[in-house]
C-alpha cells in the first residue's frame, strides 16, 4: 500500500513555496521498510534501534540541525513532511524523532542556550545520530504544563550541578545521546531551567538508572521509561534557560506551533496508514452475497470511506496551513496552533475508529493492522496540553477579544 502523499508538504492553495528538503520517494520507502518490522516491535514493546541506524544513514535525523554544524536547516514543513511519512510505517519511531525536531528548532531560537552546547548538539545529529529530549514529567507532578514545581533539584556544587530526580514517560531514552532534565535549583527563591546531560559509555556509570516501565497498550515501542538521576554531575556549560518559574508560563507562539504540527503529524499518519488498509479490504473482501463483487462496490461502504476522507482532508490543509505560516515568520497565536492539535488528533481518532466499524472483526484482529492502528492513535490524548486545556485556553483567548 502506498504510505506517500505528495499534497502534504505543499503549501495552501496553490502557495508558491521552495523545493522540500527530505526527498518524497525516500520517506515512502523508509516507512514501507520500518512498517515490515512494526508489529514485532508492538507486540514485543522492543525499540526500534534499526529505524534510527537508517535515520541516521540517511541524514534525516540531522534535518532540522543549521547548516552551519552540518545539518539541512529544515522548517516546519519539512520536518512535517518526514514525521507524517514515517509515522505511515512506525509511529513510535516517528513520535521519538518529533521531540528530536522540536528541541533542534528551539536550540536556534533560545539565546539563553550556552553557544558551545548548542554547536555540539547540532553537530552530532549530523556526525552521530545523536538523539536528544527533554525529559520533564514526573511521578507526582505529572505533566509541567498543569503547574508546579519540578522535584527534581539541581544542586550547586564546584564547576557544576549535581541532578536528582525521577522522570517518567522518557521516550525514546534506550538511544537518547543526549538527556534534557527539566528541573529546579535548591536555591531560597529556586529557578527552573534545563540541564543537558550527555549520554557517556554508560548510564550506569553516570549515576543514571533506567527503569523499563513503559507498558502501555499503544506506542509501545517508543521506549518511554522511568529514569532515575541518582546525583548526576553536570558541567556549568551544560546549563541553560534558568529562570524563575513564572517566566516559564508565558507561551512561545513558534514553539507551540512546531509540538502542535508534529505531534499531530504523527497521528494523521496513522489515520492515513488506517485508511489505506481499509481500501485495500474493500477491494479484496469478496462476500458471496455480491456475486463476486467486493465491498468496495457498496454504496453504503463508499459513503463511509467518504466521511473518512473528509476528516483527513481537513488535517491535511490545517496542517500545511500551519507549517506555512511558521516558516513564512507568521505563527499564529499559540491558542490556534493547539486547536489544530485538537482539531487533528481527533479526526485521527474518529477516522481509525470509522475504520473499525466499518470492518469489523477483521479490523479489530491482531492478523491485520488496523487493531494496532487503533491502539496507537488512542494516544493522542495524552500529549500536553490536553484537550481540556486546550479549549479552556482557546475559550479564554476569545473572550479577550
Amino acid at each position: 500500500m502506498p504510505f506517500d502523499d505528495p499534497s502534504l508538504p505543499a503549501a495552501p492553495f496553490g502557495e508558491a513555496v521552495g523545493a522540500p528538503l527530505a526527498d518524497a520517494s525516500l520517506i515512502t520507502a523508509l516507512a514501507a521498510e520500518f512498517a515490515r518490522r512494526a508489529a514485532e516491535h508492538d507486540a514485543a514493546a522492543s525499540f526500534p534501534f534499526e529505524n534510527f541506524e537508517r535515520l541516521r544513514a540517511t541524514g534525516l535525523l540531522a534535518l532540522v540541525a543549521p547548516a552551519s554544524a552540518g545539518g539541512r536547516g529544515g522548517g516546519l514543513r519539512d520536518a512535517l513532511a518526514v514525521v507524517n511519512g514515517i509515522a505511515r510505517g512506525e509511529p513510535s519511531t516517528a513520535l521519538v524523532l518529533v521531540l528530536h525536531y522540536v528541541i533542534h528548532s528551539q536550540l536556534q531560537r533560545g539565546p539563553a542556550w550556552p553557544e558551545a552546547l548548542r554547536e555540539r548538539i547540532a553537530r552530532s545529529a549530523w556526525t552521530d545520530g545523536g538523539l536528544i529530549n527533554i525529559l520533564r514529567v514526573e511521578p507526582e507532578l505529572g505533566t509541567p504544563h498543569r503547574g508546579g514545581l519540578p522535584a527534581t533539584v539541581a544542586r550547586k556544587v564546584p564547576g557544576g550541578w549535581r541532578i536528582s530526580g525521577t522522570k517518567i514517560y522518557s521516550t525514546g531514552i534506550p538511544a537518547l545521546s543526549w538527556l534534557g532534565v527539566w528541573a529546579r535549583t535548591d536555591e531560597a527563591e529556586p529557578r527552573v531551567g534545563i540541564w543537558v546531560v550527555p549520554r557517556g559509555a554508560g548510564l550506569a556509570e553516570q549515576g543514571i538508572e533506567v527503569r523499563e516501565t513503559w507498558n502501555h497498550i499503544g506506542m509501545r515501542a517508543s521506549g518511554s521509561h522511568e529514569v532515575v538521576f541518582n546525583d548526576v554531575f553536570v558541567p556549568d556549560d551544560h546549563a541553560g534557560e534558568l529562570r524563575p518559574p513564572a517566566d516559564w508560563a508565558a507561551p512561545d507562539p513558534t514553539a507551540t506551533a512546531w509540538m502542535a504540527a508534529l505531534f499531530s503529524g504523527v497521528y494523521d499518519g496513522i489515520a492515513r496508514s488506517a485508511r489505506d488498509w481499509l481500501i485495500g479490504f474493500l477491494h479484496a473482501r469478496k462476500p458471496t452475497g455480491l456475486g463476486g463483487a467486493s465491498l468496495a462496490t457498496v454504496s453504503r461502504l463508499q459513503e463511509a470511506l467518504g466521511g473518512v476522507e473528509a476528516l483527513l482532508l481537513t488535517n491535511r490543509l490545517l496542517l500545511r496551513s500551519l507549517s506555512a505560516a511558521v516558516d513564512g515568520g507568521a505563527p499564529p497565536a499559540s491558542s490556534d496552533s493547539l486547536l489544530v492539535k485538537y482539531t487533528v488528533t481527533n479526526n485521527a481518532i474518529d477516522a481509525v475508529a470509522r475504520a473499525l466499524e466499518i470492518t469489523g472483526n477483521p479490523g479489530l484482529s491482531r492478523d491485520n493492522p488496523l487493531e494496532r492502528h487503533h491502539r496507537d492513535v488512542l494516544c493522542a490524548r495524552v500529549h500536553a496540553p490536553q484537550n481540556d486545556m486546550i479549549l479552556t485556553g482557546a475559550g479564554r483567548a476569545a473572550l479577550a477579544k
